[in-house]
């Protein structure tokens, strides 16, 4: 795992991409889920545990940042985590087009957690706008990045003698 300061370094950079320059390159109003993304790494590498504490942790700072309904992406995110940390103690660590349909399916398992949780507190989105023009793009807009960025974040683990 990173060392802490490095990890919170990281975070912040994320955050702060998600929340500024993603909004540039939105397809439709859908970006891709920087913050997801680094649960779901985190989790695929390092175990369910790990995923799911960051997963919660940068969730929650989310919230907060963003000024959302405080819990719902500390939530979601860290169910993704989890989900990717079951994953990868099951499959082939190596592939980033492994790692990106998990990815895929991570990010609709928490997605679907907010659209519960909405629903929960008496927030009425129609279930077909939901899926069809939220959930699924911006869950597929997140796995197409894998590819590009997993083969950097994995060669980091390799060099630094971390037992994967």
């Amino acid at each position: 795992m990173l060392p802490f300061p490095a990890l919170l370094l990281l975070f912040g950079a994320v955050l702060i991409l998600q929340s500024t320059v993603l909004g540039y390159i939105a397809v439709y109003g859908i970006k891709p889920d920087l913050i997801l993304l680094l649960a779901v790494f985190n989790g695929f590498l390092l175990g369910p545990r790990q995923g799911a504490f960051l997963g919660f942790a940068a969730g929650a700072v989310t919230d907060l940042f963003t000024g959302s309904y405080i819990g719902l992406n500390a939530i979601s995110k860290m169910v993704a985590g989890y989900l990717a940390g079951i994953c990868g103690e099951r499959f082939y660590q190596d592939n980033a087009l492994v790692l990106s349909g998990i990815t895929f399916v991570c990010s609709i398992a928490g997605l679907l957690v907010d659209y519960l949780m909405l629903l929960s507190l008496g927030i009425q989105v129609n279930i077909f706008y939901g899926l069809f023009r939220v959930i699924l793009p911006a869950a597929l807009y997140t796995a197409v990045l894998v590819p590009i960025l997993y083969g950097r974040v994995f060669r980091y683990f390799k060099i630094k003698g971390r037992e994967l």
